[in-house]
């Protein structure tokens, strides 16, 4: 079945981050649950992983709202992963209703920054956006009912 997801790489937060948006949408993780990096079977002639990093998630999935799926993964230094969040990406929610949007976004702004309060727009839309606690930004946009 054909699906879209959202991948977000994080330096070694990962874990915090999702479970963050797993208490504001709620569910549990999909996808076969967590998957680690010590669960990756050993490969001949590889180079062993560092202990450090080992517990770190290679793989977590979270369907948030519409049907959504949200993924990331730990982008360990030690795998030459650099790690830098720019302003280049939003996750754009649409929820049902205005309360349900003020819900989220005062869910995932908490610990973050505002960069637009929620507010009625020219287009006719509830609309507001914020980066929350781990960069990562959030665009809201409720349709008029």
């Amino acid at each position: 079945m054909a699906r879209v997801a959202t991948y977000l790489n994080f330096p070694r937060q990962t874990e915090e981050a999702f479970n963050f948006y797993k208490s504001v949408f709620g569910g549990e993780f999909t996808g076969g649950g967590v998957a680690r990096f010590k669960d990756i079977p050993p490969a001949d002639g590889a180079p062993a992983m560092a202990e450090a990093d080992l517990n770190l998630i290679m793989h977590i999935e979270l369907e948030i709202t519409g049907g959504h799926i949200l993924m990331g993964t730990d982008a360990p230094e030690s795998m030459g992963f650099k790690v830098s969040f720019g302003n280049n990406m939003y996750i754009n929610i649409e929820p049902d209703t205005k309360s349900e949007t003020k819900r989220l976004f005062d869910a995932l702004s908490a610990g973050g920054k505002v960069t637009m309060e929620l507010q009625d727009m020219f287009w006719g839309a509830y609309f507001g956006s914020c980066t929350d606690q781990f960069g990562v930004q959030w665009m809201f946009n409720c349709p008029a009912k």
